[in-house]
């Protein structure tokens, strides 16, 4: 069992590829051309020959390499094509590292170095059941949003223009997350635009009676599952019942061809209550954490 360190200009795609589609981790953020589109740079430890692989974000900041978590990828980790010890990656990634922080995937399962592992957790609905069954159980206030919804009149308007959703993010959600810069959302509009070219991509936009965007979300199709990889609405009008009435129709379209729909998750409160209230269960998955650096630089990176 040998692991090399491979960086991404001497990576073969086709096999690197291979091995992420086929591999019983398989989701969409760890493909050559998405993670192309949204990391700096990145590299793989690969096993073998690319019987599994684990790509590694990078940046570098006064001359030292560290690992980073990219936005509009919510997991990675590693990803094999059979039950393998995963745990075999961590000892390289540290040794090649002095910083890591990144987040893996739910199927991984980590027990070495536990104090460099912090739990997450994220939600998912499974979906292959009828509709009316989803929908008995939402919770009472869900039901209710949907109700303010259809007094609201709100339109649901499938293919909408990325940049609308990109521009209402920026209004709300974004400026509560200043670390968020204009070359992440640049990455995100040509993200978008290539998931919809390669037809793995969707966008739900919700407008009100005066046509005005109150909710988006853009969506990943992967295999048997949909992802909300970004959404927003706007915070200004809460009472419509917009975010319920994005989130049941997105449920309402893909219940019969998907068998679960994936949140993005969130370990905090309040956003995985919103998703448990559609009832999803939640799900565990790992972050590392691990910080080598020197006493001096430590504060640079908490």
């Amino acid at each position: 069992m040998l692991i090399k360190y491979i960086h991404r200009e001497h990576l073969d795609e086709e096999k690197y590829n291979d091995c992420v589609e086929n591999s019983l981790q398989s989701n969409s953020y760890a493909f050559s051309w998405y993670l192309d589109i949204v990391c700096d740079n990145w590299d793989v430890l690969v096993l073998d020959d690319y019987e599994a692989v684990m790509p590694i974000p990078w940046r570098k900041k006064y001359g030292i390499k560290y690992v980073y978590p990219p936005f509009w990828v919510l997991q990675l980790g590693v990803y094999s094509n059979e039950a393998i010890d995963e745990n075999k990656f961590l000892t390289p990634l540290f040794n090649k590292f002095k910083f890591v922080e990144l987040r893996m995937n739910t199927h991984n399962n980590f027990e070495l170095y536990p104090e460099f592992l912090q739990l997450k957790q994220c939600q998912k609905l499974v979906l292959n059941t009828t509709y009316s069954s989803i929908l008995s159980k939402y919770r009472k206030d869900r039901k209710k949003d949907l109700q303010k919804a259809a007094t609201a009149d709100l339109i649901e308007k499938w293919n909408d223009h990325p940049s609308n959703l990109i521009q209402l993010f920026k209004n709300n959600i974004g400026k509560r997350t200043p670390n968020i810069k204009e070359n992440d959302y640049q990455n995100l509009e040509k993200l978008i635009a290539i998931c919809l070219e390669k037809k793995v991509g969707e966008i739900l936009a919700v407008y009100d009676k005066e046509n005005k965007l109150v909710a988006s979300v853009f969506l990943l199709k992967h295999k048997n599952s949909i992802t909300k990889l970004i959404s927003s609405t706007n915070l200004k009008d809460r009472k419509n019942g917009a975010n319920t009435f994005l989130i049941d129709r997105v449920i309402f379209k893909f219940h019969k061809d998907f068998s679960v729909f994936n949140f993005g998750g969130s370990s905090i409160e309040s956003v995985a209550s919103f998703s448990k209230s559609f009832g999803a269960e939640t799900e565990k998955y790992h972050q590392l954490k691990m910080n080598k650096l020197p006493k001096i630089l430590q504060l640079f990176k908490k």
